[in-house]
């Protein structure tokens, strides 16, 4: 397979060349050892894909000539990750692996029981660092899109976003399975995922979400821990609509 880059500023992919450089350059070059002649694609981040051969390496610039240019559609319905917030790197590797997996969209969320609390210069810290996770993932899972980390939102923030979604709570315990639930593939709108942080939700949390209009459903008989739901949950959902 291709070695995949994205361009720094997401611009530039206009012509019959394609340039990388600075980190996108020096890791073409130096990480992934990257020859001339060898065949590249280039993305956007935003459905432009390009396929092309490297004519020029080194570690400050890379030139690719472009060979074919196209666009790929965003997925419809989208998949959206809420993530609550966790302590240690365990929300980190939620968004790695649910960006790899196909969520579109990713969305930090300050639950009750959230130990970890982002305040003042460590709320934008915070979703920065999300999102520099999420493009490196999509860049090695070689998508066209790279999905946006929205701002961090409270339980009433996500509450009003819900609205006009399917929004499924993963919740241990619940009567109804995921792989039970009926998804219908035609329905464009959005299909959110909640996943609570240590612990779980809180119960007045499941309580108010699903006064918005959520449905609580389960993962199997075992209570997976808030890195992993998300992105099982992912999985199934994709099956379910045809996208795997």
């Amino acid at each position: 397979m291709a070695l995949h880059f994205v361009l720094e500023d997401g611009g530039g992919l206009e012509g019959d060349e394609v340039v990388l450089e600075g980190r996108e350059a020096h890791h073409a070059a130096a990480v992934r050892r990257l020859r001339a002649g060898e065949q590249v694609t280039v993305g956007d981040g935003r459905g432009t894909w390009l396929r092309g051969e490297a004519a020029e390496v080194s570690s400050g610039r890379v030139v690719i000539t472009v060979q074919e240019r196209r666009h790929v559609p965003a997925a419809e319905p989208r998949l959206v990750l809420v993530q609550a917030l966790a302590k240690g790197d365990r929300d980190e590797l939620a968004v790695q692996a649910a960006t790899e997996i196909g969520a579109d969209e990713i969305v930090p969320w300050q639950a009750t029981r959230s130990v970890s609390r982002w305040e003042g210069a460590k709320r934008e810290k915070g979703r920065a660092r999300w999102q520099t996770i999420a493009r490196e993932a999509a860049k090695q899972a070689h998508r066209a899109w790279i999905p946006e980390v929205a701002e961090p939102v409270s339980t009433a923030q996500l509450i009003e976003r819900g609205r006009g979604a399917r929004v499924l709570l993963l919740v241990p315990g619940a009567a109804v399975p995921l792989s039970g639930t009926v998804l219908d593939a035609a329905d464009a709108s959005d299909v959110v995922l909640v996943v609570g942080p240590e612990g779980g939700m809180a119960p007045e949390e499941i309580e108010r979400l699903c006064e918005g209009g959520a449905r609580p459903v389960r993962l199997g008989q075992n209570v997976l821990r808030t890195s992993t739901a998300g992105p099982a949950a992912l999985a199934i959902v994709s099956a379910a609509l045809g996208r795997w």
